[in-house]
C-alpha cells in the first residue's frame, strides 16, 4: 500500500546524499518533494501541513547543521515525525479488572468489521484469552451466519441467538451476551454491529444504543484503509456521534496509497490499535507506529519478523538444529531441510517476509514476481526421494534423479540444481554454526572456525628464527616484553590506552532498542 510513497521519499533522500552540509534551499527542497509525495499518498491536507512545518522547524535547527552526516540526520527526523503522526507509541487493549471485557466494533458497511472480528478473536486466543464473537449485525443479509462461518475457522465460539435478515433485537443480543459470557467463562466479548454504506442518524442511533446497554471497555472503529480521504470524514462522524477508543485498518494489503493510515490517528486523536494486511485469519495483528515507519522509509521491519519467527520456531528445535550443525555438515539432512523450509511457510507469505528485512525495498520488483509455490514444487522433490537419499543426497545418480523427477513432476535438471544448492547451503549454515562466518567474512571471535588459521599462525610462530646478532635478539625480546605488558594493562576488547573502557560503552541509540 505504501510503496508509491516509499518510492518518492527514496528518491527524495537519495538527492541529498554526498553532501558534507544542507543549506536552506536544500532543505525547502526536500520539504518541498516530502509535500509532494504525502498528498500523492492521499495524506491529509491538514496532516500534511503539521508534519512539513515540523520537519522544516527540525531541519533548520542545530540537530542537523551540527550532525556529521545531515542527510541521515534529516532521514531520522521524518522516521520520529512519521512516528508522532501514527500515534506515537504502540496502544495496547485494556482489559477489565472483573471479565469479561466487552470489546465492541463499528464502522460502515463492507469495511470488514464480520472478518475482522474473527481475526480479532483468533489474535486474543493466540494471547491466552477465550473470546466469544457476538452477531449483533441483523440487518445485513446472511451477516449472523457469516459470522458463524468465521468463528469456526477462527476456532473461538459464536453467539447468535437471533437469524438476522432483519429479525431481532441487536441491543437485546449485546445484552444477553455479557450473562451468556459470564455463565459459560468467556472472558472476552467481541460485540460484531451492523454498518450502513454511509453515515445516517439510525445506524449512529443503534451503535449508540448498544454502546449504552453493555458499556464497552473498548470500541474499535473499523475503517477501510482503501478508501482514502473518505475515511477521515467517517472516523470523524462516528466519533462524535458514537464515540471510540481505538482504530482498526482493514484491507491494509491493498493497491490504494494508503493516506487514511496516515492521517486517521492524527485528525481524530485516536490511535490505530489493529492492521489487517491479508484475506486470511492470521493477517492480522497489533499496530506499531515506529514499525509501520520504518516499512514507510524501506528500513525494514526486523522487531516484527522476530516476533513471527519466535510463535513459529520451537526453541528445543532451534537448539537441537544448531548442536547438529555444530557437529558437522553431513548431520544436516534433506529431512532437516524440509522441516525448516515448512516452518517457514507457517510464518505466512514469503514475500512478506522478505519485505520485513531491511534494505529490500530496492528489489521491489523481485520480490513481487517471486513464485510462492517455488517452496511446495521443492517439498514434493524432497519427498519423492527415499530416506535413505533424504539422508545421504550423495547416492542420487542418474537413474535415482530420473525417478525423483518423474515422482515429482519435475524436470531431471530441476533435481539436480535442488541437490546442489542444498550441498552449498549445508556447507554455509555448518560454517555459520561453527563461527566461520559468511563466505568472505572472517569468523566471529571466540566462536571457533578460525582454529585452522590459528593453528597455521601458532605454528609459523613456532618455527620463527631468532636472530643471530645479539643486540638485535636483546631488542626483540624486549620489544616482545613491552608488548605482553601493554596488553595485560589494556583491555579485552583491544581499544587504545584512554580510550572507551568496556564497563562505560554504550550502544548507539537505534539499536538499544533492539536489546529491550
Amino acid at each position: 500500500m505504501f510503496d508509491t510513497l516509499s518510492d518518492r521519499l527514496a528518491s527524495t533522500f537519495k538527492n541529498l546524499r554526498g553532501k558534507g552540509r544542507l543549506s536552506e534551499a536544500d532543505i525547502d527542497a526536500t520539504a518541498r518533494e516530502i509535500r509532494i509525495a504525502l498528498l500523492e499518498a492521499d495524506v491529509a491536507l491538514p496532516v500534511v501541513r503539521a508534519f512539513i512545518k515540523q520537519v522544516k522547524e527540525r531541519g533548520l535547527g542545530s540537530e542537523v547543521s551540527q550532525a556529521l552526516n545531515p542527510a541521515q540526520q534529516i532521514i531520522k527526523i521524518v522516521n520520529e515525525e512519521l512516528i508522532g503522526i501514527l500515534g506515537g507509541e504502540t496502544r495496547r487493549l485494556r482489559f477489565a479488572k472483573q471479565p469479561p471485557t466487552v470489546i465492541m466494533l463499528a464502522g460502515l458497511q463492507g469495511a470488514g468489521k464480520t472478518t475482522l472480528a474473527g481475526k480479532l478473536g483468533r489474535w486474543l486466543k493466540s494471547q491466552g484469552h477465550a473470546p466469544l464473537l457476538v452477531a449483533c449485525d441483523l440487518q445485513r443479509p446472511n451477516a449472523v451466519n457469516q459470522l458463524q462461518v468465521v468463528s469456526e475457522r477462527a476456532g473461538v465460539a459464536f453467539y447468535g441467538p437471533e437469524p438476522g435478515n432483519g429479525v431481532g433485537d441487536p441491543v437485546q443480543v449485546a445484552k444477553d451476551s455479557i450473562e451468556y459470557a459470564r455463565a459459560k467463562q468467556f472472558d472476552v466479548v467481541v460485540v460484531d454491529t451492523a454498518g450502513r454504506l454511509g453515515i445516517d442518524t439510525e445506524m449512529m442511533q443503534q451503535a449508540a444504543d448498544i454502546r449504552d446497554a453493555v458499556s464497552p471497555d473498548e470500541v474499535l472503529f473499523v475503517v477501510d484503509a482503501m478508501i482514502g480521504q473518505d475515511a477521515v470524514n467517517t472516523a470523524e462522524a462516528f466519533r462524535d456521534g458514537v464515540g471510540f477508543d481505538g482504530v482498526v485498518l482493514s484491507k491494509l494489503d491493498g493497491d490504494a496509497r494508503g493516506g487514511a493510515a496516515l492521517s486517521i490517528a492524527h485528525v481524530t486523536g485516536k490511535q490505530i490499535m489493529f492492521a489487517s494486511n491479508g484475506e486470511k485469519l492470521d493477517d492480522f495483528d497489533a499496530f506499531h507506529p515506529d514499525r509501520m515507519a520504518s516499512r514507510i522509509l524501506g528500513m525494514g521491519d526486523m522487531l516484527s519478523l522476530i516476533e513471527k519467527a519466535e510463535q513459529t520456531f520451537s526453541q528445543q528445535e532451534a537448539e537441537k538444529m544448531a548442536a547438529k550443525l555444530a557437529k558437522g555438515p553431513k548431520e544436516f539432512t534433506l529431512d532437516d531441510f524440509l522441516a525448516q523450509m515448512e516452518q517457514v511457510r507457517k510464518m505466512g507469505s514469503i514475500s512478506k517476509l522478505l519485505g520485513m528485512l531491511p534494505g529490500m525495498a530496492q528489489m521491489k520488483d523481485q520480490i513481487n514476481n517471486l513464485d510462492e509455490r517455488e517452496v511446495d514444487r521443492t517439498a514434493a522433490i524432497i519427498k519423492s526421494m527415499t530416506p535413505a537419499e533424504r539422508q545421504d543426497p550423495t547416492i542420487i545418480n542418474g537413474s535415482r534423479r530420473a525417478r525423483i523427477a518423474r515422482g515429482s513432476g519435475v524436470d531431471v535438471s530441476t533435481v539436480k540444481n535442488l541437490v546442489e544448492r542444498f550441498f552449498d547451503a549445508r556447507k554455509m549454515m555448518s560454517r555459520m554454526a561453527q563461527g566461520g562466518g559468511m563466505p568472505g567474512m572472517p569468523g566471529i571471535p571466540g566462536m571457533g572456525g578460525g582454529a585452522g588459521r590459528k593453528k597455521k599462525q601458532i605454528k609459523q610462530a613456532k618455527g620463527k628464527r631468532k636472530s643471530g646478532n645479539p643486540m638485535k635478539r636483546k631488542a626483540d625480546e624486549e620489544a616482545a616484553v613491552a608488548r605482553r605488558e601493554a596488553a595485560a594493562a589494556g583491555n579485552p576488547l583491544g581499544l587504545p590506552q584512554g580510550g572507551q573502557e568496556p564497563q562505560n560503552f554504550e550502544l548507539p541509540e537505534e539499536f538499544k532498542k533492539f536489546m529491550n
